[in-house]
């Protein structure tokens, strides 16, 4: 004779909650398995297929034309020329943080038409 999963449904709903954990506990011993590992698994997953939102844009080297590399940071963050300088070397340095993917995008395009290598994160 075979249990249909309406079955076990409705004996499980007839249970106390104690008598769940215990059978929980039971179904853990003897498969060998834990119940917590699949729950963490979950919502492992359900994080993975969240969308980036937020993007930091990374410059990793500023290449032959420092110059152009150093007016692009400026005009992109409102540095001074002393700090746009001294970014561009201090590569690899996130020229911005928490934007949106577009103006990453943007960025991005600015600073290697300029001459620099760049990574979005």
């Amino acid at each position: 004779m075979s249990i249909t999963k309406d079955q076990i449904l409705e004996a499980f709903a007839a249970m106390s909650v104690m008598e769940v954990v215990e059978l929980i506990e039971a179904m853990e011993e003897k498969f060998g398995v834990s119940a917590a590992a699949a729950v963490v698994s979950g919502g492992a997953e359900a994080a993975a297929v969240e969308e980036q939102t937020e993007f930091n844009v990374i410059l990793t080297a500023h290449g032959e034309n420092k110059v152009a590399v150093i007016k692009a940071i400026r005009s992109a963050t409102g540095l001074g020329l002393k700090e746009a300088k001294a970014m561009s070397e201090a590569s690899p340095v996130a020229v911005k943080e928490g934007v949106s993917k577009e103006e990453a995008e943007a960025l991005k395009k600015e600073l290697t038409e300029a001459g620099a290598s760049v990574e979005i994160k």
